[in-house]
């Protein structure tokens, strides 16, 4: 079973593009982010010419997850149980299925924005929200993994030059305890650095000819639980789906399992 996530940055405009890599890449199994649309906009007929079922969360203007299947998708959740609201809303930033057998989250974590904004404090909670959620499937026996754009680089290897980055998000050791947190319920990184690329990252910038000059970072993880780990058979960041005209700004990260 191939699975992948992709934080798309807009379904509508992306779509050709999507349909052509679902067509040329074998995914079963994708967790999308910042789908930018509402549900009833979510272009759930055309994935379904694929072969694709999908399960979409999201209320139009940013953010957005869903997932999408051809190997089942069995009871579906969405939000996060528990979670916070931001400006009086809890925003659609979660979806969970079950395909093939395997149990599957979709995340887009909060940006957190400035270290001193309230949108900071608001993804601390998310992510302490999170753990909680997924704490008893990460303990148990069934393959279980949560996918998508955590919007935190794990290490300072993780970006490009950490000095850039210093005193803003993304990098924080807040940040970082929150996601260190979140792999003590029982999940571990299934992208080791060793895989495909020395620097695999996973998101760059559209200015500066940050693609080009491989100025990014590895912000869109795919954390499972032992179950997972040991179905999995490879796992790599698709570089080449970045390039060109109207790519996304993050690359798609994709795991092949054996189950």
């Amino acid at each position: 079973m191939r699975i992948a996530t992709f934080n798309v940055n807009s379904i509508t405009a992306r779509l050709p593009r999507l349909l052509a890599w679902l067509e040329s890449s074998g995914t079963d199994v994708l967790c999308i982010q910042e789908t930018k649309c509402a549900a009833e906009q979510f272009p759930a007929d055309a994935l379904r010419e694929l072969g694709y079922e999908s399960a979409v969360h999201a209320t139009g203007r940013w953010n957005g997850v869903a997932l999408i299947s051809r190997v089942g998708l069995e009871d579906v959740v969405t939000g996060l149980t528990g979670g916070p609201e931001y400006e009086g809303v809890q925003e659609p930033r979660a979806i969970s299925a079950t395909c093939g057998g395997v149990r599957l989250w979709s995340v887009y974590v909060p940006n957190g924005r400035e270290v001193l904004h309230d949108h900071y404090g608001y993804k601390l909670e998310w992510f302490r929200a999170l753990r909680d959620a997924v704490a008893e499937d990460a303990a148990g026996p069934r393959p279980f993994a949560v996918l998508g754009d955590f919007n935190v680089a794990p290490t300072d290897e993780d970006v490009f030059d950490p000095a850039v980055f210093e005193g803003l998000t993304h990098v924080t050791p807040a940040e970082r305890a929150a996601l260190e947190a979140l792999r003590a319920a029982g999940l571990s990184d299934i992208l080791p650095r060793a895989l495909k690329y020395d620097r695999p990252y996973t998101y760059w910038d559209y200015r500066q000819l940050a693609f080009p000059k491989n100025r990014g970072m590895r912000i869109d993880l795919v954390y499972g639980n032992a179950a997972f780990a040991k179905a999995v058979k490879d796992a790599y960041v698709d570089r080449e789906e970045r390039k060109g005209k109207g790519a996304s700004d993050h690359a798609p990260v994709i795991v092949d399992l054996d189950v």
